[in-house]
C-alpha cells in the first residue's frame, strides 16, 4: 500500500535489533527477541523458564474443551511468570485490554491455533514451518523495500502520510466531511446510503456496501433494518485509551536507562502489578530518525485501557502529570526539568476489546445480514480483522476481493 501510494522513498524502519523493556522490580529488563537470548534474560527466574519450556513440548494440563481466556491459555501452557512478566503488559500494549476476558482464539489466534494443529505450541510450531516449506512462496514485489530483519515501519513525517497520499491518489473519489445517517434496501438489488454533507442531505446509491467503522455506530445504523445484526455488534467493548507525546532532553535519561550513552530500543511496557498507571511508552526518536531535535528525546506514552476506564475524567494537564510521574520513577531522573508537551489526545472508545465470545457475536452480525437478505453488505475495521495496522490493511484488501467477487458473480445474472 505504501508503494501503491507513492510512499516508498518516505517509509522508514525501526532497527530490527532495537530491544524491547518490560519494567519488573523496579528494573527495565529486556525481553528476549531471538532463541539464543532465551538463557540468560533476566526477566524471568530458572524455575519460569523450566515450567515455560515443558509447557511448550506438552506436559501441561489438556485444553478445557472451552474458550479460554488469554490469562487461562498461557497460565496453562506456560505457566504463571511468563504470563505476568511478558503476556500480560503485551496485552495492555496492543489491546490497552484485560487479559482475563480477552480471547486467545480471536486476540492471538495464531499462537491459538498452534496447540490445536500441533497437540502443543512446539509441535505446532513444527507442524507451521513444515507446511510453510511445502507451500509455493508467492513472488516478493521487486517494488518493496527490504528491511534488515523483523521491525516495525513508519513514514518520514508520521503515520498521516498514509491516508493523506491515498486521498490524493483517489481525489474526487474520497469525500471528507459526510456522515453516514441511514441505509435503506431497494427492492431490486443494491441499497440507498444517505449522507449529511457540507451541501446538504445527498442520497447515493450502490450495489455493494462495506462499513468500516467502529461496531457501535455500525450497530447503530443497522437497528432500523437488521435489529439482530445491530444487537450483535453493540455487545463489544471499547475502553478509553489517552496518547501522550512528551520531550525531554537527552540529560533528563538515568544513565542506567542508556545503551552506549544513548536512549535505545524500541519502548517498555509496564504490568499491571508493578504500580504504574501508564500503560508503556514508545521510544519515538530512538525508533524513528527526525523526530526529536538535537538534544532531545520524544516519548509517545499510553495510558488507560480496560483496567484503568478513569482517565476519562481527567483533564489535559493530570494525564501529562500522570505519565511523567511514572516515568520519573524508572525512566527520567526525578530532578530534570517539566517536559515539553508536545500532544494529548484522548479516544474516550479507543481500542475493540477481542473478549472471550468475540468471534461468536461476529459471526452472528454476519448470519444475520445474510438472513435478512443483505447481499454485498460486507463489516470489516480493526473490530472484524484485528487491532494492528497492518492486519487492517490486510483486512481492507481481504473487503475489497469480497467485493470485486460479489460484483462479478452479479454481472452474470
Amino acid at each position: 500500500m505504501a508503494v501503491d501510494s507513492g510512499l516508498k522513498d518516505d517509509l522508514v524502519f525501526g532497527d530490527p535489533n532495537a530491544p524491547r523493556f518490560v519494567l519488573w522490580n523496579g528494573k527495565l529488563r529486556p525481553v528476549p527477541s531471538k532463541p539464543t537470548d532465551l538463557p540468560l534474560f533476566d526477566l524471568m527466574s530458572f524455575a519460569g523458564k523450566l515450567r515455560a519450556g515443558l509447557g511448550a513440548i506438552g506436559i501441561r494440563p489438556p485444553p478445557p474443551g472451552h474458550e479460554e481466556s488469554v490469562e487461562d491459555f498461557v497460565r496453562r501452557n506456560l505457566g504463571d511468570e511468563v504470563f505476568e512478566r511478558l503476556i500480560e503488559p503485551f496485552c495492555s500494549g496492543v489491546y490497552a485490554g484485560d487479559p482475563a476476558k480477552l480471547s486467545m482464539k480471536a486476540a492471538f489466534g495464531r499462537v491459538w491455533r498452534l496447540e490445536q494443529n500441533g497437540g502443543n505450541i512446539i509441535g505446532g510450531t513444527i507442524k507451521a514451518i513444515q507446511e510453510k516449506s511445502k507451500s509455493p512462496k508467492p513472488p516478493r514485489d521487486p517494488r518493496l523495500p527490504k528491511p534488515k530483519g523483523q521491525t516495525v515501519a513508519s513514514f518520514s513525517k508520521g503515520l498521516a502520510m498514509l491516508p493523506n497520499a491515498i486521498f490524493s491518489r483517489l481525489g474526487s473519489k474520497v469525500k471528507l466531511s459526510w456522515k453516514l445517517t441511514s441505509i435503506e434496501k431497494l427492492d431490486g438489488q443494491g441499497y440507498v446510503l444517505t449522507y449529511e454533507t457540507p451541501e446538504g442531505l445527498i442520497a447515493v446509491q450502490t450495489r455493494s456496501v462495506v462499513l468500516t467503522i467502529p461496531s457501535y455506530i455500525a450497530s447503530n445504523l443497522l437497528r432500523p433494518i437488521s435489529s439482530d445484526a445491530a444487537d450483535s455488534l453493540s455487545k463489544f467493548y471499547y475502553p478509553p485509551v489517552a496518547a501522550v507525546s512528551i520531550s525531554y532532553s537527552k540529560e533528563a535519561i538515568r544513565k542506567e536507562c542508556l545503551i552506549d550513552g544513548e536512549l535505545k530500543g524500541f519502548g517498555q511496557l509496564h504490568p499491571r502489578s508493578q504500580g504504574l498507571e501508564t500503560l508503556g511508552t514508545i521510544y519515538s526518536s530512538s525508533l524513528f530518525p527526525n523526530r526529536a531535535p538535537p538534544g532531545r528525546e520524544l516519548l509517545l506514552n499510553y495510558i488507560g485501557g480496560a483496567t484503568n476506564t478513569g482517565i476519562i475524567s481527567k483533564t489535559e494537564s493530570e494525564l501529562v502529570e500522570a505519565v511523567d510521574g511514572d516515568l520519573r520513577k524508572i525512566l527520567i531522573n526525578p530532578s530534570a526539568e517539566e517536559p515539553l508537551v508536545l500532544g494529548v489526545r484522548v479516544w474516550p472508545q479507543a481500542i475493540p476489546q477481542f473478549l472471550v465470545g468475540h468471534l461468536d457475536h461476529l459471526e452472528a452480525a454476519k448470519n444475520a445480514l445474510q438472513k435478512d437478505g443483505y447481499e454485498g453488505f460486507f463489516l470489516g475495521g480493526n473490530y472484524v480483522a484485528g487491532v494492528a495496522l497492518g492486519r487492517c490493511v490486510e483486512g481492507a484488501y481481504e473487503n475489497a476481493s469480497q467485493v470485486s467477487e460479489f460484483l462479478a458473480m452479479r454481472a452474470y445474472k
